[in-house]
């Protein structure tokens, strides 16, 4: 595919410096549907980006589209702080009847700021003020957000840099298979927990992803997530699982941690709880620990209006039944299967692959490789990301919706980039 060069010039000179995704991609996209995007000159490209998972339902899905177009028409209530609409009561009974019920949950739901961020400070700040306690456990290569608290317990030295001031309050432990099986799974973490003398102060919660996404995709084990739900509920410490990514249906099952079969004292989403885009975020959690007071915790764009429409016709569209969960499921085999192939022809260049459902990455020994594989993919027409504290991993996250031949054409386009990058 030939590219011509666009006049990026009002980018580059009157947008922040901070810009990161746009300088990947060269180019200025104009319209999106399904899995694919087009640029102003026509170009079409195969998204397995989704938004950085945002996207699970493709872009503009036309039943999402409909009901969002419909509600707009008759002029239904854009913007509405957390004030109750017909909107958000429609999405609430729909969560609770096609997600909540379904696995036996009676989480209360709240409505923080609209990102991700958002919804993790609102669920450290509950944790502290249910357990009167202000440290925090995260994980090694945890990525949680770019706001102060959220900052705190995220791993990456370069985002945590960007926050200016001490980041306190939050204590790192070793992610699943961080020291490569050298030891036992939380004998320090326990170690430290029961030591008077281990200068630890006792955590009011852990918060954890279950496969860190920007992390590199490094994927906890069933029986990992299982232990340290036991150690929380022995040391009297929440479990705060950070769905925001993974969840909606991104491993598979709707919640990422349903496989493990535990039950988080709070669950944060966002990106695609909204189904179609648009800024949304939840803080989940079990009845006992609402203990806020009226507008203690507050946002002015909690009452995305919009977003709740879409969010109702992707519950009502996609998880009355097990079908969404069974695709997705089969699609990452396939992926999986690719994945082994190209792992097995570059052997010396690739140093692992890992995922679940369909969120996987392909590491490379060399440091460089995976954003080279990435801008070669961008001039095939895939638009892929890195991840890793060292962007050594080519992410793959492509919307649920994808079809298998849409997604065999993008990993073939993948090899060919590997191959020859090589």
């Amino acid at each position: 595919m030939t590219i011509t060069q666009p006049d990026l010039s009002v980018f580059e000179t009157v947008e922040s410096e901070v810009r990161s995704y746009c300088r990947g991609w060269p180019t200025i996209f104009d319209r999106a549907q399904g899995s694919h995007m087009y640029d102003e000159d026509g170009h079409t490209y195969l998204d397995f980006f989704a938004g950085a998972g945002t996207l699970n339902y493709g872009h503009n899905n036309p039943v999402l589209k409909r009901a969002l177009l419909d509600y707009l028409e008759r002029d239904g209530v854009v913007h509405g702080l957390d004030m109750s609409t017909s909107a958000k009561r429609a999405f609430l009974e729909a969560f609770q009847e096609k997600i909540l019920q379904p696995r036996g949950m009676n989480h209360k739901v709240m409505f923080p700021g609209p990102t991700g961020t958002n919804a993790v400070e609102a669920a450290l700040k509950l944790a502290r003020k249910v357990k009167e306690r202000e440290s925090i456990v995260s994980f090694t290569n945890a990525f949680h957000g770019m706001s102060l608290g959220s900052l705190a317990v995220t791993g990456n030295a370069f985002k945590r840099a960007g926050a200016g001031i001490p980041l306190v309050h939050g204590t790192p432990m070793p992610f699943d298979d961080y020291l490569g099986g050298t030891t036992d799974d939380f004998v320090w973490f326990e170690r430290l927990l029961e030591d008077q003398g281990s200068g630890l102060n006792k955590p009011a919660a852990v918060i954890v992803e279950t496969v860190q996404g920007e992390g590199g995709i490094n994927v906890a084990r069933a029986e990992w997530l299982r232990d340290l739900s036991d150690l929380c509920q022995r040391h009297d410490m929440l479990l705060i699982v950070d769905d925001i990514q993974m969840g909606c249906g991104r491993t598979g099952a709707f919640f990422s941690f349903e496989e493990a079969g535990i039950k988080p004292d709070i669950i944060t989403l966002s990106k695609s709880i909204g189904g179609y885009g648009m800024p949304l975020a939840l803080t989940l959690f079990k009845p006992e620990l609402d203990i806020w007071e009226p507008g203690e915790h507050n946002g002015t764009f909690r009452g995305n209006n919009p977003a709740f429409v879409t969010a109702t016709a992707a519950f009502e569209t996609y998880w009355t039944d097990s079908q969404m969960e069974k695709q997705t499921l089969s699609r990452g085999e396939q992926v999986e299967a690719v994945l082994r192939a190209i792992s097995e022809e570059h052997s010396e260049d690739v140093a692992d692959f890992r995922g679940r459902g369909l969120v996987w990455g392909l590491e490379f020994h060399d440091k460089d490789r995976a954003d080279a594989v990435a801008k070669r993919c961008f001039e095939l027409g895939l638009l892929i990301e890195t991840s890793g504290p060292e962007s050594e991993v080519v992410k793959l996250l492509p919307a649920l919706t994808i079809t298998a031949e849409e997604l065999d054409e993008g990993l073939r386009v993948l090899a060919r980039a590997v191959r020859e990058t090589a």
